[in-house]
């Protein structure tokens, strides 16, 4: 006899009441030590290596720096592809990753990158500085604070701001602090070339007086019989007054540096990346939590520790707080745990009103027991609570009962028959155990896709598997060991002989079913009929890769032409400022000048330094808000910033994106690809779908080229290496030393007064030293021209790429856009020279790749079914018949989809994916049902009849509870279209299951001829 668990359940009673209270007092626990997280953590896949080489342009740096560092990148396991931008002297690339890449390979792969590039460095031309690496490009900074000041110098208020800092660090889980638009002091030594030049000062004497006096070298050690004693010498610069004070030789006589040069101290010049708070000059700490630190409780203790610094700042120091992720994940957890107690409390009101009271009190119990056990196995496993374990559990609510809901329902009918309760009990195991084993595995192999998809989007969701897998076999375990235990101390048999007679909707069902099964050709016919329509309406569905956030906050791109100064864009800064200033939707916001704001959630498409790029994070007061600010936003920076290329946009979910629509255009040479991008730009600009339309590089910019007359310039003993050294230090200015000031270290900058150095006049005239102490003009040896030059090109994969971006119309999803530009663009592509192409990027691309690998595991997903199916099935024609009802929920997948106006997104995809194992899994239950009916001897319209009306109930009661608990997350930005395409796909393919399958049933499966 086969072993039967819930028989082995009721004997060892008193063990399996020990357990049931251990694992709800362990799902208690786990469920206080559980991380809370926005979103599940993913690894951003990409290094940024950087160099730099002082001086040299863009044709040089490409050349001799950008190209030598890609062809060894390009030799990194598991890459992707490279992207770089190269500007005047620096080169930036970015190294990315396949989607396939796994978390454990990545710190391998960045080590080799690291080793690889060391290898080669010697090849890089004299002078580069670096390459220097960062692979934390990934990090979150979930709270961030801003500080403002009134009435205090800017370095008084960073020394607060890093004293609250360092008091900060000593906070539980806090793993790094940034400063955010400090900054940083120099002490400026501004001399006049002119006077200079007639003291007779040498410029070289000048910097070694202030590099030898400031230097620090050990002076030695004296060893007495006592004590050791060290030897210090003094000369050391402590303030700018001490550096106006040096003297030193010239002709024989003493002079002040004061006397020939002023000495100020001020912050660096050009600004570094600065940080702005409603509209305020701030300083700014991001805080970023440890890996499996508790967003909310980070968030107490910060909360507490800055009321005590707080009330320790001076009057006129004001904190504020800019983002906070402990409260958004706190709002978002509440929100989907009062949707999954309210999808608890549906289900149970559907068991109770369809079971009764006593068998929907052995269905109620069974929940908090799964859900404790699943609590226990998150917290082992490392999963948190975060947008998609949550969405999982609900998901998963309605499945996790459904095999407690099928053994309660068969030990009613086994009661009602008249059998013991232990005999009643143990029923469900003998008969449907395996079944439902089988329908649960083929469930969670349906999950399979989600969990194995080798992109970030599967990284993304794929606690989405890992919860609902777990939450399935837990309730299969608890269908089978406790439910039975359970429904022997609660259930009792129908007291009335007429229990047993079936409801009205049973009747129903059943004179129904009756008719199809008569006109089953006909049935099996207007099913198909319906699957090949729904085929066909798919395509009126809009496709989307993941919506955006439901989130207050608005990003404000603001783009400046690329030869933009940093001055230029912080002057656009507070012009925006003024048109966010008592707009009664803005609650408050943040403005990064220099640089993309710093990653405050995970998903944002951070933007490195550049001085013609600002970003705005505004916080409207509720989503309602957001959608009025960003309309009034759209057209402020239409009208008043037409210089500038802007976007206004939500944030996003899922892997960071960007510009929605992005072309680019690849090729070898800059000029032509230039010319390729303007028509392409032409083509996206006149689609009615598209708007926004720009280039991530394109105009160039002016320069001022000094051609050197070198055989002059020989004869007078120089050198173009000596004039580019004595233009560096003029104009831009060259540190000589620098000062030690408490923990800063501040450099003594020696440069020209500002109207020598901004003045091309000026430029003309300046002294230049010549051996024999004597100077020149430098336009005695030197000619000046205007020139144009690229101050930005990027590049992908070696070669140049100019991408053309577009945002598209309100209501529009790119995939609509991308289509209705598809024919235009396949024109222009088909003449394109040889060695130039178009790619699409964006929303579209990453949205094929992220399919692609949910598509590349569905075999798996197929095999699996396959297996789990034959060894319950045994027979392929049985298999067939199973299969056959799977695809058919498409139909009311498409019509919920049509009818509720949701797009089909890649999370809507892992619904559907998920739906095939829910219908296959009552399929199989039934299939199983009709077999057994068989086996006692019934003909099989009469097994098909009973089987059917047997598995009604439970079949009808998942349904339904699914339903009504996907309804609470239906509304939701994320899980909505889901959510719709479960819902409808479910209700349609249980119908089907319960009239198509017995239809087909009948029609392929004959009696066997009578043996008599």
């Amino acid at each position: 006899m086969r072993f039967n668990l819930s028989e082995w359940a009721i004997k060892e009673r008193s063990l399996i009441v020990y357990f049931m209270i251990i694992v709800i007092a362990a799902g208690l626990f786990s469920y206080s030590r559980l991380g809370r997280s926005e979103d599940p953590s993913f690894i951003i896949k990409t290094m940024v290596v950087q160099a730099a080489w002082p001086g040299a342009g863009v044709e040089d740096m490409l050349d001799q720096v950008t190209e030598r560092l890609e062809r060894t990148l390009q030799e990194t396991p598991h890459l992707d592809n490279l992207r770089s931008f190269t500007r005047p002297g620096v080169t930036t690339i970015f190294v990315n990753l396949k989607g396939a890449t796994t978390a454990a390979q990545v710190p391998d792969v960045w080590y080799h990158v690291r080793k690889s590039i060391g290898d080669m460095r010697s090849s890089l031309p004299a002078g580069v500085i670096g390459p220097g690496f960062n692979d934390e490009f990934g990090d979150t900074f979930g709270l961030i604070y801003g500080f403002t000041a009134d009435g205090f110098t800017h370095r008084e208020l960073r020394d607060y701001v890093e004293s609250v800092r360092s008091k900060l660090l000593n906070v539980k889980d806090v793993s790094k602090i940034e400063i955010l638009g400090a900054q940083d002091e120099r002490i400026f030594v501004e001399f006049s070339m002119q006077q200079l030049a007639s003291l007779n000062i040498d410029r070289a004497a000048l910097v070694a007086a202030l590099r030898s006096q400031n230097v620090v070298q050990p002076a030695g050690t004296i060893q007495t019989s006592d004590e050791k004693l060290a030897i210090q010498v003094s000369g050391a610069f402590a303030s700018q007054q001490d550096i106006s004070n040096i003297n030193f030789v010239v002709d024989g006589r003493m002079l002040r540096l004061s006397d020939i040069a002023t000495v100020r101290r001020a912050f660096v010049d050009p600004p570094q990346p600065m940080f702005r708070v409603n509209g305020e000059p701030s300083i700014g700490l991001a805080i970023a939590m440890q890996d499996g630190g508790d967003i909310l409780t980070l968030g107490r203790n910060i909360d507490a520790a800055m009321k005590s610094i707080i009330a320790d700042l001076p009057v006129g120091i004001e904190a504020h707080l800019v983002a906070d992720q402990a409260v958004t994940v706190d709002n978002a957890i509440h929100e989907f745990m009062m949707s999954l107690w309210q999808a608890i409390g549906i289900i149970l009101a559907v068991s109770f009103v369809a079971l009764g009271i006593r068998p929907g009190l052995v269905v109620a119990l069974s929940i908090p027991l799964t859900l404790m056990a699943v609590f226990s196995i998150m917290d082992l496993a490392g999963i948190d609570m975060q947008r998609i374990s949550l969405g999982a559990l609900i998901i998963a609510l309605a499945l996790m009962v459904d095999d407690a809901m099928t053994t309660t329902d068969a030990t009613i009918n086994q009661l009602a028959l008249g059998e013991s309760k232990e005999a009643a009990a143990t029923f469900a195991f003998r008969t449907y155990a395996f079944a439902m084993l089988a329908g649960t595995l083929v469930t969670i192999a349906g999950f399979v896709p989600v969990g194995f998809a080798a992109s970030s989007a599967g990284e993304y969701t794929f606690s989405l598997f890992a919860v609902v897998s777990i939450a399935l076999i837990v309730s299969w375990f608890v269908a089978v060991l406790f439910a039975p235990l359970v429904g022997l101390a609660i259930l009792k048999a129908p007291k009335t002989a007429d229990s047993r007679e079936p409801g009205r909707v049973l009747k129903l069902y059943r004179r129904f079913l009756s008719a199809a099964l008569t006109a089953r050709w006909i049935t099996i016919a207007a099913t198909l009929a319906l699957f090949v329509a729904s085929i066909l309406l798919m395509r009126l569905i809009p496709s989307q890769f993941f919506p955006s956030s439901d989130r207050p906050e608005l990003l404000v791109d603001l783009s400046l032409p690329q030869n933009s100064s940093i001055h230029a864009t912080e002057a656009a800064v507070k012009r925006f400022d003024e048109a966010l200033k008592g707009d009664p939707d803005v609650n408050r916001w943040s403005t990064y000048v220099g640089r993309g704001a710093i990653r405050f959630y995970l998903p944002l498409n951070a933007q490195l330094p550049n001085d013609f790029f600002a970003q705005a994070v505004v916080v409207a007061n509720n989503v309602e808000a957001r959608e009025r600010l960003q309309k009034k936003l759209e057209t402020r920076l239409a009208e008043d910033f037409p210089n500038t290329v802007s976007r206004v946009s939500p944030l996003e979910l899922g892997p960071p994106v960007g510009w929605p629509l992005q072309y680019r255009v690849i090729g070898p040479d800059l000029g032509k690809i230039r010319d390729i991008a303007l028509e392409l730009a032409r083509i996206v600009a006149a689609d009615a779908l598209s708007m926004h339309v720009n280039f991530d590089w394109i105009e160039p910019a002016r320069e001022i080229r000094i051609q050197v007359d070198q055989d002059q310039a020989r004869l007078l003993g120089i050198s173009s290496e000596a004039i580019g050294g004595v233009l560096n230090a003029v104009i831009s200015g060259t540190p000589v030393t620098q000062v030690r000031d408490n923990i800063y270290l501040i450099d003594v900058v020696l440069r020209a007064t500002d109207e020598q150095r901004i003045s091309l006049e000026t430029l003309r005239t300046m002294q230049v030293p010549i051996p024999g102490g004597r100077t020149v003009p430098l336009s005695q040896f030197a000619t000046f021209e205007y020139a144009q030059s690229y101050p930005l090109v990027w590049r992908r994969d070696r070669l140049p790429s100019l991408t053309v971006q577009a945002d598209v119309q309100q209501g529009t999803l790119p995939d609509a856009a991308v289509q209705s530009l598809e024919p235009e663009i396949a024109k222009l592509s088909a003449g394109l020279p040889l060695g130039y192409r178009i790619e699409i990027g964006g929303t579209v691309e990453e949205s094929a790749q992220s399919l692609a690998s949910v598509v590349a595991v569905v075999p798996v997903m197929v095999l699996i079914m396959l297996t789990v199916l034959m060894f319950q099935l045994r027979q392929f024609r049985l298999l067939v018949l199973v299969l056959s009802v799977a695809p058919l929920g498409l139909i009311g997948v498409v019509l919920s989809l049509l009818l509720s106006g949701r797009p089909l997104g890649f999370v809507a995809i892992l619904g559907i994916l998920a739906l095939l194992g829910m219908i296959i899994k009552n399929a199989v239950i039934l299939i199983g049902q009709i077999e057994a009916e068989r086996a006692l001897g019934k003909n099989v319209r009469d097994a098909v009849m009973d089987a059917s009306s047997a598995r009604f109930r439970p079949i009808m009661l998942t349904a339904v509870s699914t339903v009504l608990g996907m309804i609470l997350i239906a509304p939701t930005v994320f899980w909505g279209p889901m959510a719709f395409a479960i819902m409808g796909g479910l209700l349609v393919a249980t119908v089907l299951t319960l009239i198509f399958l017995p239809a087909l049933y009948v029609a392929a499966v004959k009696d066997k001829p009578s043996t008599a």
